[in-house]
């Protein structure tokens, strides 16, 4: 037992190391646009989940050069993220995915027996990461084979197994501009993220509220498909790309706290 848990924090201590490293790194090749939008607690950083809307590029944990340390030793020691089992067993950058967080599980996008490993792995102290779109957003808008980007019904069950506690919903710009496929990283770029703080039983008593817990699922679905068009930056527009979406940012994207720096990343508290 002392011997497990000697390995265990030993790891956990590696993983931060990383993601420490990789958060200054961050800091020093890209400029963090970095705000919360609407009312947040005392400390924003005090969260059981993280939902990761546009997911566009495997290159988002440079988003690190934003949070606080407090917020990758809870990822190294507590984190649980579920990854798309294709990318885990990539050669090189399934090795560097395997160090994002303590618990790393592959999945088959299925609702299988890899998907109840991710749920068996919440405890009362985890946080869990999930990027619900379940795929990468191509620069067309579509992913991979055309379609549009939907949420996947998963984060239901994710929300419903932590039950208690707040959750980010993290909205990215997208890092079209910062990596294509088969291309050079570009440097020296402005990458921007907006950060909603919510009450997660809250939240999922105002789901369920609308239509009953049958009703659950799409709610949730439905529900962060909208706040992701609405509240993601690309280009400085949203990411719905029509007048009412662009009309909708405009109207309610004014975060309540001043965009980018250390107090505001939570470095301060």
């Amino acid at each position: 037992m002392v011997r497990f848990r000697l390995v265990t924090f030993l790891r956990s201590v590696a993983v931060f190391s990383i993601l420490n490293n990789l958060k200054y790194l961050s800091r020093i090749f890209y400029k963090q646009d970095f705000a919360f939008i609407g009312d947040t607690p005392r400390d924003p950083w005090d969260i059981r989940l993280v939902v990761f809307l546009n997911h566009t590029s495997l290159f988002e944990p440079i988003f690190l050069g934003a949070v606080p340390a407090r917020f990758i030793w809870r990822l190294a020691a507590h984190g649980v993220i579920p990854a798309a089992d294709k990318t885990t067993e990539r050669p090189l950058v399934g090795l560097v995915f395997k160090f994002v967080a303590h618990h790393v599980i592959p999945i088959t996008r299925q609702r299988d027996h890899t998907w109840y490993e991710v749920l068996n792995k919440i405890d009362p102290r985890s946080m869990v990461v999930i990027a619900p779109e379940g795929r990468v957003k191509r620069a067309t808008g579509l992913d991979v084979n055309g379609n549009p980007m939907t949420v996947r019904g998963g984060i239901a069950d994710i929300l419903q197994a932590v039950g208690h506690g707040r959750m980010l919903i993290a909205y990215s710009g997208g890092l079209h501009h910062v990596q294509v496929p088969g291309h050079i990283p570009n440097v020296f770029t402005k990458v921007r993220l907006r950060v909603e703080n919510l009450d997660i039983a809250g939240y999922i008593a105002e789901q369920t509220a609308k239509g009953g817990p049958d009703q659950f699922k799409r709610n949730v679905m439905r529900d962060l498909e909208q706040r992701r068009d609405m509240y993601c930056v690309e280009d400085g527009n949203s990411c719905d790309r029509s007048a009412s979406g662009r009309a909708a940012w405009s109207d309610r994207s004014v975060p309540q706290q001043a965009p980018t720096g250390e107090r505001n990343a939570g470095e301060g508290q």
